[in-house]
């Protein structure tokens, strides 16, 4: 499928120009073009147009992958009565009983909560419940290797809770000819989303596929 999303501000290359009414073209799942909306629009009139508020960006990567999925639970919808709608860790976690299925079901919901908040890659130790469910959503599994150091606080599912910018997030940049992974948040520009975070995201795209947008 042909197709075009476009927003505000295109920042294919954290630090680098932005493109004012930017847009991104995928072919399939690969990047075929990036540029302004209009000059993408005139040359790929058979697209089919995605528009989303704000800016697109390259995918962002969750460096603590195993202890998001592996030491926190997710509750489920129907939990929320009783346990509430956030990660659950420390002592309210090791109180509960995880038996195999609430784990598969808390690791499943804990990946849609990375989707949510514009998350295209992941890294992960060897655990292979969390190696297969990574797999099946469509993340990239990347290695632990150059993750952070010690944290003062427990990880978070919002990236920029552990950058300093755009470019310590991003998975790495959206060039023509790469996978077309890549998510739109709504805010004005770089410095407004470092400082708002990953939970204006609106939309997540992995290999072009459109798997998350906010209602």
């Amino acid at each position: 499928m042909l197709t075009l999303h476009a927003a505000d501000l295109l920042i294919a290359v954290p630090g680098a120009d932005p493109v004012p009414g930017g847009a991104v073209f995928v072919d399939g799942g690969t990047v075929a073009a990036l540029g302004p909306y209009e000059e993408l629009a005139a040359a790929f009139p058979r697209a089919r147009v995605r528009r989303w508020p704000g800016v697109i960006t390259p995918g962002l990567r969750q460096w603590h992958g195993t202890y998001l999925l592996k030491r926190a639970y997710h509750p489920d919808p129907r939990e929320y009565d009783e346990l509430g709608d956030r990660p659950l860790t420390g002592e309210r976690f090791e109180a509960l009983d995880m038996t195999d299925t609430r784990w598969a079901g808390s690791v499943r919901r804990g990946l849609q909560q990375m989707l949510r908040h514009g998350t295209t890659a992941v890294a992960i130790g060897s655990d292979p419940v969390v190696s297969t469910a990574v797999a099946r959503s469509g993340l990239t599994s990347v290695s632990v290797l150059g993750a952070p150091g010690i944290l003062l606080d427990e990880p978070d599912l919002d990236p920029f809770r552990n950058a300093y910018s755009l470019a310590d997030a991003v998975a790495g940049p959206l060039v023509v000819g790469g996978r077309a992974d890549f998510a739109a948040f709504d805010v004005p520009d770089e410095a407004a989303l470092a400082e708002a975070g990953a939970g204006t995201c609106v939309a997540t795209v992995l290999a072009g596929r459109l798997v998350y947008r906010r209602r």
